[in-house]
């Protein structure tokens, strides 16, 4: 199975529907439509994306929530766990060194998605990326951003960042999306993993960007989410049959009868022995 968990959600719903489809044509299995947060969260703040899409959704195709958002401080993100009651993923942004220490180190997070369309301040380290890989936290390149453009120094941040995050990552943890605004940025899968390779990633750690490692983002975001503020599932298992039910009451009546009759006898038997030894 195919993933792309970063599909930006637009309110033009003959785009997404588009996006939508030619994502499964180019054989995606699962697609996360993703909201993007800027600045406080709202504490009345609800998705955006409906949890039933208003267009017809090819059948084979798994559609998710998501919600990225931008740190440009700490204090950006004190609401963050909240999101999970709205959406299926959460992502983080970060816009510089300090709050992408912060991401990897402590944010209870999905996803780190980098904008490797901007010059970041200093190298990226292995120490800092490495914490989050440890926590299980996938670290995400986005395709879209360099394949989109025609600007010249944009495509080149994009293959500097993206060989330089592959190389101190050492290929470890990292998650192929699109983050295309325009359907004619989205790629297939095959050439998604080319282009990996071409940034420095072998083919078989490129498939795992498309593959394994995001599906293990979908199942641990999953249960984070069961599990937000200690909230369980309880499956109905429904009413018990009425032919099971009355062998139950049966083999109760039964036990029932067993017990009577073992008290009836050690009374009969008490009796024997107390009229012995009277005779006595």
């Amino acid at each position: 199975m195919y993933y792309d968990l970063n599909v930006p959600w637009t309110d033009n719903q003959r785009e997404m529907q588009r996006a939508i489809a030619f994502l499964d044509e180019l054989g995606y299995d699962v697609v996360a439509l993703t909201h993007t947060l800027s600045g406080k969260i709202p504490s009345d703040h609800t998705s955006p994306i409906p949890a039933t899409l208003p267009f017809t959704v090819p059948s084979r195709l798994r559609i998710l929530r998501r919600c990225t958002l931008l740190l440009t401080d700490s204090t950006t993100n004190n609401k963050l766990p909240d999101l999970r009651s709205s959406y299926d993923i959460v992502a983080a942004r970060p816009t510089s060194e300090r709050t992408l220490q912060q991401a990897c180190q402590t944010l209870d997070v999905d996803i780190i998605s980098l904008d490797l369309t901007q010059k970041f301040e200093t190298h990226f380290k292995f120490p800092t990326l490495g914490s989050a890989i440890a926590r299980g936290v996938k670290i995400e390149l986005c395709y879209g951003q360099g394949v989109g453009t025609q600007d010249a120094n944009r495509k080149r941040l994009v293959i500097g960042n993206a060989t330089q995050l592959i190389r101190v990552s050492r290929g470890r943890g990292l998650v192929f999306s699109s983050d295309a605004r325009s359907v004619l940025a989205l790629r297939a899968p095959a050439d998604v993993i080319n282009l990996a390779s071409v940034w420095g990633l072998g083919r078989e750690r490129g498939k795992d960007g498309l593959s394994k490692e995001p599906r293990s983002v979908v199942e641990f975001a999953r249960l984070k989410k069961e599990s937000y503020r200690g909230v369980v599932d309880v499956v109905y298992g429904g009413e018990k049959p009425a032919v099971v039910e009355r062998q139950q009451k049966g083999q109760k009546g039964q036990s029932q009868q067993q017990q009577n009759k073992r008290k009836g006898d050690n009374l009969e038997k008490g009796s024997k022995k107390s009229k012995v030894q009277s005779a006595k």
